[in-house]
């Protein structure tokens, strides 16, 4: 889940480049003319069209547009796209007083790093807000012959109990499944063990289920490549949401442990077979409560751009979900859709591409040092800027904004999904407002 996902493909669409031809002249410049506007062509070359074009690289991608979306009425005020930088550096710790109110009626997943701590006190600040809490705790490893489930040393059982006593959200800690996926699925007793090991972890230490990740790793290993290793995977997928779904919580004995599952958005518009598509999302969603899509890392830095354009967006869940009919209207509740609290800081000039993910603190920094005017690209639905750094290397930054937030939120609405957060120790205090 974090910020070293792998880089998403875009779905076809028509793709189109400026072009720009000579002028015509109907009268003879005399020479003083024609130097003076010389010059003021080279200006206009040098200093305005070479840094627009390398700004706006990724347009080519998904067309160009900056057009401004009228203002959106809501209770902490309005949300816009024409916004400069000051309003964000006066108003990003400005929470509306609305920490325990939620504007939204569907499931909100909130993951949270112990590398960011910030997470941990978002969690408890804005508690009602969120339904699953998802701290990154834990690995399942092979060790030798045997598998292992490391981070207990991570979990922290006090900020729990307060998690708790504040609010209803579910604990359920993501763990990442590291073991040699050949020898886990074609063993039977390695595939029990590394279930026995999940579910008993939950019963230790009270939590209310788990999130897991696999996929990406199956499909790095060439796993979902064969027909009779993809089968297995699900299965085991299959078996795990059984196992917990036949144990109680300890808080609500009510209720069972519940699974929720990490999938990838597909590689390109044509589903490859190592890509999670509808047949599976079918398959498993009798025994996965909920899937985690990773709806974010679109762009990276051979092609800087917006962390999770909507066009993108909507062709995944377009995909995944079919039409709006009977059987989309069933599964998308359990899609919890993917949006980014993080940004990106490109290096666009040439030959020294490179990127860098950025949290709430860095981009504060870098719009009290570069005063930048920011731009909505109206087709991504997401804000950015471009910046000079001390060495006078171009950059261009792709941060969340209020509009961008608050666009997602909705499209979740419209889809009827739930959302989940990656991660709520990278964004700012005000964006909370918005949940």
């Amino acid at each position: 889940m974090a910020r070293r996902r792998e880089r998403r493909g875009e779905p076809s669409q028509d793709r189109r480049k400026d072009r720009v031809g000579p002028a015509t002249r109907e009268e003879k410049l005399n020479d003083s003319d024609a130097s003076e506007r010389k010059l003021i062509g080279i200006f206009i070359l040098f200093f305005i069209i070479i840094p627009a074009v390398s700004v706006l690289v990724y347009v080519y991608k998904y067309g160009s547009g900056t057009k401004r979306l009228e203002p959106v009425i809501t209770e902490r005020g309005p949300i816009k796209t024409d916004i400069n930088f000051q309003e964000i550096l006066t108003e990003n710790t400005n929470v509306a007083g609305n920490e325990l109110q939620r504007n939204y009626d569907y499931p909100v997943l909130a993951y949270i790093t112990p590398w960011n701590s910030k997470g941990y006190e978002m969690a408890k600040r804005f508690n009602s807000k969120f339904t699953h809490l998802s701290p990154v705790w834990y690995d399942l490893k092979s060790h030798g012959n045997s598998l292992i489930l490391e981070g207990r040393h991570n979990a922290d059982k006090g900020w729990i109990s307060e998690l708790r006593m504040r609010g209803n959200a579910l604990i359920l800690p993501r763990i990442v499944l590291e073991a040699f996926p050949t020898e886990l699925l074609k063993k039977k007793k390695q595939m029990d063990k590394a279930i026995d090991l999940m579910v008993t972890e939950c019963k230790e230490m009270e939590y209310d289920g788990i999130v897991l990740e696999s996929w990406s790793r199956w499909a790095a290993y060439g796993v979902l490549h064969n027909p009779d290793l993809r089968n297995m995977a699900l299965k085991f997928i299959k078996q795990l949401g059984h196992a917990l779904h036949s144990v109680a919580s300890t808080r609500n004995p009510k209720q069972q442990l519940q699974l929720v599952y990490v999938v990838g958005p597909p590689h390109s518009d044509a589903l490859q077979q190592h890509d999670f598509g509808p047949a599976d999302l079918q398959s498993l969603s009798g025994s996965v409560d909920g899937f985690s899509l990773m709806t974010y890392d679109f762009s990276g830095p051979n092609n800087p751009g917006p962390n999770a354009p909507l066009n993108w967006i909507r062709f995944t869940l377009r995909l995944l979900l079919g039409s709006t009919g009977n059987n989309a209207q069933r599964l998308a509740p359990k899609i919890f859709l993917g949006i980014n609290f993080y940004g990106n800081d490109f290096i666009l000039s040439e030959g020294s591409g490179g990127a860098g993910a950025i949290l709430g603190r860095d981009y504060l920094s870098l719009l009290e040092n570069h005063r930048p005017q920011l731009q909505w690209e109206k087709n991504s639905g997401e804000h950015f800027f471009v910046y000079f750094d001390d060495n006078n290397v171009r950059h261009a930054v792709f941060y969340p904004s209020l509009m961008s937030i608050y666009m997602r939120l909705e499209e979740a609405r419209f889809w009827g999904t739930g959302i989940s957060i990656w991660e709520i120790g990278q964004g700012l205090d005000y964006f909370f407002d918005l949940l």
